[in-house]
């Protein structure tokens, strides 16, 4: 079975001892190169400059009580406040548990209540009273505020008053040091929290950087959110730790209509998204995209969610880049498989690619690993996998069992050992006892010509117990109703297949991720 493994000589094998370490080589080989600046140029750092600002914040978190053993909620954008905080904290030994920003004050307080977080760290253009109001009696919020400095950058922590001295730490609510507390995007459940040592982060970027090639000449723009595996780890840090050049938006977030501009600007040679994103990108490219002049991108990463055959497509057509699909999941520090390069075998449309790094296997009902194309639960080992959730026993004894991790995720592997997605066990549309994958029905959907984006769902019914339904975009300017629609699909998914109702919307409910989310369309459409 194919696996994609790093190249000795272009990717360190050694675990660092912390997050940091990951970035500690390229400041040492690389000291001149750009490391991570703002798309605007208003902060831009050099390897040197960000080592030396990483060490003054270090220094400033200590001398305020922080050290290892004890956990930090961040709370910030794609911002340089989020980069420097995290890495800070990482070379202090002080586990980061990175939060969503777009959570109201009681989420946040809730969060950081889940991960025993002593300090909630705040990037001074988010912070809100309410905030501090909300974690009262729990933890200090602390202001955090990056500026440019000479060729450097000096960071401000605007600490409360009556806080300045944290209480004595009560020892590691985490006795396996996990550098990283993770939330999972709970697209089928509630989130849970998934501890991740240094050597689970840096196995996956080990593989992230050899199935990429990613090196000193890189460049991309970081739009996918920092506080999700994603961004973080197959953006930030593989990049950081292949020397190449991290580049936060000018918005501070993924902006459709200056992605194209930023990426030419800044001289990117790749960029990684979710479907959703690419999508967008897609639908502006008319108007948007630089064709007199466009970014030389070496290859289009697309990870977090199913990336449909059609979409796979368009993509290469458009912008005229190779597109690499990838699985990962938090439970794994992002990435799990991914196709290659071209240059460096067989890119197969539908596929997530082969492992890197890891080892699959398709379980089928009966617990027992399943044959080359007969499909199964997809289970996964090696030393990117985390161990355990937080605080939950009994999610952890089903979900790690015996060294693997049962992902919930349903699939088979081909003779030449790519793996193929077909949807979550959860998600399964049960309908009279027939399973239906609703990945599937959006491949469909979206192969449909006036189709922009596509979800189905299923909702209860009184005689099938689950029946179908969908919610499509179409692309401006298109006109299909609903009929029609069902009529092409019924042509591939025959009549039981096929959606019973079909809803027609501007925009999808999303997950933190800015991938659709399947439940709240369920819950919106299920009492139609």
């Amino acid at each position: 079975m194919p696996v994609i493994t790093a190249r000795p000589d272009r990717v360190s094998g050694a675990s660092p001892a912390n997050i940091y370490g990951l970035v500690a080589r390229a400041s040492r080989t690389s000291p001149h190169r750009v490391a991570v600046g703002t798309a605007d140029r208003r902060l831009v750092l050099s390897y040197e400059d960000l080592d030396a600002a990483v060490r003054a914040f270090a220094f400033r978190l200590r001398r305020l009580g922080l050290g290892p053993g004890d956990t930090i909620g961040l709370c910030c954008d794609n911002s340089m406040e989020f980069v420097l905080t995290l890495l800070a904290a990482a070379s202090s030994g002080v586990t980061v548990a990175p939060l969503d920003p777009k959570l109201p004050p009681a989420g946040l307080a809730s969060r950081a209540a889940a991960v025993h977080a002593r300090t909630v760290m705040v990037a001074a253009h988010l912070y809100d009273s309410s905030l501090a109001v909300a974690l009262a009696g729990q933890c200090p919020a602390w202001q955090v505020a990056v500026s440019p400095s000479g060729s450097g950058a000096t960071t401000e922590i605007t600490v409360p008053s009556g806080s300045r001295e944290l209480p004595a730490s009560a020892g590691s609510a985490d006795p396996e040091h996990a550098a990283l507390l993770l939330a999972t995007a709970g697209t089928t459940s509630a989130p849970k929290t998934v501890p991740l040592t240094a050597g689970n982060v840096a196995a996956s970027v080990r593989g992230i950087r050899a199935s990429y090639r990613l090196g000193p000449r890189d460049a991309t723009a970081l739009v996918m959110p920092l506080y999700h595996g994603h961004g973080l780890i197959a953006g930030l840090l593989a990049t950081l730790a292949s020397g190449g050049a991290a580049w936060l938006p000018a918005a501070r977030r993924f902006s459709a209509s200056r992605f194209w501009t930023e990426m030419t600007e800044i001289g990117a040679t790749w960029y990684t998204a979710v479907p959703t994103m690419h999508q967008i990108l897609l639908q502006r490219a008319a108007a948007d995209y630089p064709r007199a002049d466009p970014p030389r991108l070496r290859f289009i990463r697309s990870c977090s969610a199913p990336l449909a055959p059609a979409i796979f497509h368009q993509l290469e057509a458009e912008f005229a880049a190779p597109v690499v699909p990838a699985y990962g999941m938090t439970e794994t520090a992002h990435q799990t498989t991914s196709n290659p390069l071209p240059q460096c075998g067989l890119v197969k449309a539908g596929s997530v690619g082969v492992a890197t790094g890891t080892q699959i296997r398709i379980a089928g009902p009966d617990g027992q690993e399943a044959k080359a194309g007969t499909p199964g639960e997809v289970c996964v080992r090696g030393p990117a996998v985390a161990s355990r959730y937080l605080d939950d026993p009994e999610s952890t004894a089903k979900t790690f069992v015996d060294g693997w991790l049962h992902t919930g995720d349903l699939g088979y592997l081909d003779c030449d050992g790519y793996l193929f997605l077909s949807g979550r066990s959860k998600e399964l549309i049960n309908r009279g006892g027939e399973k239906f994958s609703p990945q599937q029905i959006d491949a469909v959907l979206l192969s449909q010509p006036a189709v922009q984006d596509a979800l189905s769902f299923g909702i209860p019914d009184e005689k099938y117990g689950e029946e179908i339904n969908a919610a499509v975009i179409l692309k401006p300017g298109e006109h299909c109703d609903e009929g029609a629609l069902k009529a092409y699909c019924r042509t591939q998914l025959g009549a039981a297949g096929t959606p019973k109702r079909i809803f027609f919307v501007t925009k999808f409910p999303v997950t933190s991720k800015n991938v659709g989310d399947r439940r709240k369309l369920a819950d919106q459409f299920g009492s139609s």
